[in-house]
């Protein structure tokens, strides 16, 4: 069944953001969002604000909650259980630079179809309630409950503000690979049905996306039926990680012919930034071609695909965030020169 979304999806090669920003100037933040990439990516500062980071954005609004003034999380577990409320206030200091962008965004609009933001999975937030003290069973029906209150709360924000705007709403998962592979308090199949119950809170006329920055388990992700994986471009050298998404080839093959995409983490952000863009742009292209030899249509993968820096850039400096920026808009450039070339020569 083809997704919902495949009448809005940009252009081949579209790049936005993932995670957090290094910026502390809400300006510059907004700036950096708006110019840096094709679709706005709504920004949180965690440097800013450390109530905006992702676990604290995911706690803001729970009964029981509180924040110190450097960050810290004070949690009474009692009230956790016991209290079902959850509120998602736009104001509170949690969602700092994602109102600021709402508030400012009829103004700096140019006429854009697309609007890009994330919000933490409840895998990863259910390992940090677990790290806290709940129980898992507990933690895990708070995470789900907090991710769906939060992101249907979020998206009518961003309608309100945005009006028809598609939203490309994605759930980031960085713990999702290392609880499947080390054991989780649940099985894989009760595991991929909660990030899947996650995704069902957002509405079908816009795009649901999963993003994982560590090790990729392409055959969960696949599993939950977001319409957009986000993921790093795998490394010529890490056979482990090239093998499993081989592996996987068929079903990346039908979730591309249903009208899913696949945001390519082309520059990574974990080591020295290279001066261009040369080896983000050979290492994706060595991952495109060996799914092709098993088995992708290599027009589709090219057409289908978003480019993103492999994660978020909030460990990197401003400049630097803004060279990663620059190198994945040299690569989704290349990607739609190469994919315009292979319609020409197919006829289509």
């Amino acid at each position: 069944m083809p997704f919902e979304s495949d009448i809005t999806t940009p252009r081949t090669g579209a790049t936005f953001g993932v995670g957090s920003l290094p910026h502390r100037s809400m300006t510059a933040a907004l700036d950096f969002a708006w110019n840096s990439s094709a679709i706005p990516t709504i920004p949180s500062l965690p440097r800013r604000s450390p109530a905006e980071g992702m676990i604290a954005q995911a706690l803001s609004g729970i009964e029981g909650v509180s924040f110190g003034q450097y960050g810290g999380i004070s949690i009474d577990a009692a009230s956790l259980v016991v209290s079902p409320n959850i509120t998602s206030n736009i104001d509170a200091d949690a969602f700092g630079a994602f109102a600021a962008f709402l508030e400012t965004f009829e103004q700096r609009n140019t006429g854009i179809t697309h609007v890009k933001w994330q919000f933490v999975g409840p895998i990863t937030l259910s390992i940090e309630l677990m790290k806290i003290g709940l129980e898992p069973r507990e933690a895990i029906d708070l995470a789900l409950r907090a991710v769906r209150t939060h992101v249907s709360s979020l998206e009518t924000h961003v309608r309100n503000a945005c009006g028809n705007v598609t939203q490309i709403i994605v759930l980031d998962e960085p713990s999702l690979a290392q609880a499947l592979e080390y054991g989780f308090v649940i099985s894989t199949e009760e595991a991929i049905d909660l990030v899947s119950g996650a995704l069902m809170s957002i509405p079908s006329r816009h795009i649901s996306g999963l993003h994982s920055c560590a090790k990729t388990n392409w055959g969960a992700m696949l599993a939950t039926g977001a319409n957009v994986l986000s993921i790093p471009v795998p490394s010529s050298s890490d056979a482990m990680a090239m093998g499993e998404m081989l592996v996987c080839a068929p079903r990346i093959s039908e979730h591309l012919e249903r009208g899913g995409r696949i945001a390519w983490g082309a520059v990574r952000t974990d080591g020295p930034i290279s001066v261009n863009a040369d080896r983000s742009w050979k290492a994706l292209m060595e991952s495109m071609c060996e799914l092709v030899k098993a088995g992708v249509d290599p027009l589709l993968v090219r057409r289908m695909s978003y480019l993103t820096p492999a994660c978020g850039l909030g460990t990197l400096s401003d400049a630097v965030a803004s060279r990663v920026m620059m190198h994945v808009a040299d690569v989704a450039a290349k990607v739609a020169e190469q994919a315009t070339a292979s319609r020409l020569t197919l006829g289509s």
